[in-house]
């Protein structure tokens, strides 16, 4: 490889950088967001159940999977820190991130035999699909000080959202044609299943081969990583010294402390939101036939991901204008009246204002929040820790956020209600956000 392709700042190491973006959140859109989410509640309606005995127990298929949901980012949030430390130590997270790449492309592949029949095994393919994506997703995120300065971070980052939004939505539009014309595509009823349901199964494959695919432009130009001086002992746990190490430097840095109080707040409910839109609207929205659910989610989400595009790049410019924290604290607001909107919707018509506005808001959040952290670091070679701690602040507050949801939509009967929880965080948010200092 050239060696200049790897020079800190370089145009071409920054795309290969942000294209990881383009290869990997097809596994957000299509699995985590559209088809799995509506292939998993059409599996429960055409059995005639709401529920399944699993875990010893029987469960809802809502809670089911916002229960395997948090169990994942409690696996992620305990992973990250040993891997963040051997890497560091060695000077390899490339070898982890492609690891993890690999993982969660094949573990996509995996869900083509998701079906209720084989629960177990479907439910370890989407718990190894998140772990996966999240870790991997979290080294890629690291190298961002590596390799971009701190005047490049937030146009980047924006940069790799908009490409991960424009990528994704060009496999979710192959993959709604593969499930509103199947025959189109060579793919007939089994006699098991119905055509429209194994072309879902069809696009769970592409997306493992999309995802592997076209990370090997990213894994072609990043650089390995940066091996770490001292000597080398206690490898395997010294990811979690740094996080206590990392903890001890934030008494000192007050405004990265206190932003990231706010970020774990309202990255919680930004994460869960994402999580469960797609299993709020197959559940709680009149659609009518299965038919016009699966349209009309899947054409919610592509709105989701077309305007998040204009988001990512609204929000850059308006970090510019007012600083990131100020921008921060609008999206919030943002996000707080998304929620309390929710509540309400019953219709398609609902849904779809609905998800124009997550879609606004949902890029900018995701895209400043990491390049504010990324500005704030203290100068140090040790970014891998420092990231580290930031993904383990944000997995922890998944798995709260998850599980409350879950809880709260058991406990009430209603999804509806969770959403209204959620809001509580984003005005809490706001509240933390408030309180970071505006200058060091």
């Amino acid at each position: 490889m050239d060696k200049a392709l790897a020079i800190k700042g370089s145009r071409r190491l920054l795309n290969a950088w942000a294209f990881y973006d383009w290869a990997n959140s097809v596994y957000s859109l299509v699995i985590a967001s559209a088809i799995f989410p509506i292939y998993y509640g059409a599996l429960f309606r055409s059995a005639g159940i709401e529920e399944v005995h699993v875990f010893g127990g029987a469960i809802a298929r809502a809670p089911l999977i916002s229960y395997v949901t948090s169990a994942a980012f409690i696996f992620i949030a305990l992973v990250m820190p040993l891997i963040s430390g051997i890497a560091d130590y060695l000077g390899n997270k490339k070898t982890f991130m492609k690891f993890f790449c690999y993982l969660g492309g094949l573990s996509c592949v995996g869900l083509y035999w998701f079906s209720l029949e084989n629960i177990y095994l479907g439910l370890v393919c989407y718990f190894l699909g998140l772990v996966g994506f999240w870790v991997s997703y979290a080294i890629n995120n690291s190298y961002l000080p590596d390799i971009a300065y701190p005047e490049q971070q937030d146009g980047v980052s924006a940069r790799g959202f908009s490409l991960g939004y424009a990528g994704s939505v060009l496999l979710l539009v192959l993959n709604l044609a593969m499930v509103m014309a199947p025959q189109r595509f060579g793919i007939i009823d089994d006699g098991s299943q119905s055509a429209e349901l194994l072309a879902m199964r069809y696009s769970f494959v592409s997306v493992g081969i999309w995802w592997i695919g076209f990370s090997q432009y990213t894994f072609f130009h990043l650089p390995r990583g940066f091996k770490k001086e001292g000597a080398r002992t206690h490898i395997i746990f010294n990811g979690f010294r740094e996080l206590q190490g990392v903890w001890r430097q934030l008494r000192e840095a007050v405004r990265l402390k206190r932003y990231l109080g706010a970020f774990f707040v309202y990255s919680m409910a930004v994460q869960t939101v994402m999580l469960i839109a797609t299993y709020f609207g197959e559940e709680e929205i009149a659609w009518g036939s299965d038919s016009e659910r699966t349209t009309g989610l899947i054409v919610s989400i592509l709105v989701i991901q077309v305007v998040a595009i204009l988001g990512a790049t609204l929000t850059a410019r308006a970090s510019s204008a007012i600083g990131n924290i100020s921008t921060l604290i609008i999206v919030n607001a943002l996000w707080l009246g998304i929620c309390i909107y929710a509540y309400s919707l019953r219709t398609p018509m609902d849904f779809y204002t609905a998800a124009g506005l997550v879609g606004l808001v949902m890029g900018g959040i995701q895209a400043l929040s990491r390049s504010t952290y990324s500005k704030l670091l203290p100068d140090t070679k040790d970014t891998t820790s420092f990231f580290s701690f930031f993904d383990v602040a944000e997995k922890i507050g998944i798995v709260i956020g998850t599980f409350l949801y879950g809880f709260v939509a058991q406990f009430t009967g209603s999804m509806r209600n969770a959403t209204i929880f959620l809001g509580l965080f984003f005005a809490l948010g706001i509240v933390l956000l408030l309180r970071v200092p505006k200058r060091a």
